[in-house]
């Protein structure tokens, strides 16, 4: 296997291992989302496509760049997820808005459910392992991951 094979490898199973951590943290495991989680996943949703395209576009110039480019939306979600994870441990102050979980309904059905909702914190680590939240998980996984990437890239090897 190549290093242009093994970054290929790592741009798809990073963002959707990442993503399918999120889920079945937030339906499996119940931890909902605040808004700065959802920003972490948007570059990963971008992440899947752009490596997807890398084993299906013809010319090896272009899956390079495919794969170079679902690299850079891996950081940036790895970057997002160091600023919340900073946000989390009080290093500085974050967004002022936070999430809630609640759906489109009837008027009363809609007032009801955000009445009940619980409010999800994004200063708020709502699950740690060794001191580390998820988002700092994901700053981890994210820009060591990308940062992997490149090197594979630039290290060479046939696309």
């Amino acid at each position: 296997m190549t290093g242009f094979d093994r970054a290929r490898w790592l741009a798809l199973l990073i963002p959707f291992g990442l993503l399918a951590g999120a889920y079945g943290s937030q339906y499996i495991g119940g931890l909902y989302p605040c808004e700065m989680c959802w920003w972490q996943r948007w570059p990963h949703f971008a992440a899947l496509p752009l490596a997807l395209g890398a084993f299906v576009i013809g010319g090896p110039g272009a899956r390079k760049a495919l794969v170079a480019a679902a690299a850079l939306a891996i950081l940036v979600s790895g970057l997002i997820g160091g600023f919340h994870a900073g946000v989390e441990y009080g290093w500085w102050e974050g967004i002022t808005t936070c999430s809630s979980t609640v759906t489109p309904g009837s008027g009363k059905d809609v007032l009801d459910a955000i009445l009940n909702a619980p409010l999800i914190r994004c200063d708020v680590a709502p699950w740690t392992l060794f001191g580390i939240s998820l988002a700092g998980f994901n700053f981890l996984i994210s820009t060591l991951g990308a940062i992997a990437i490149l090197a594979l890239l630039r290290k060479g090897g046939n696309a």
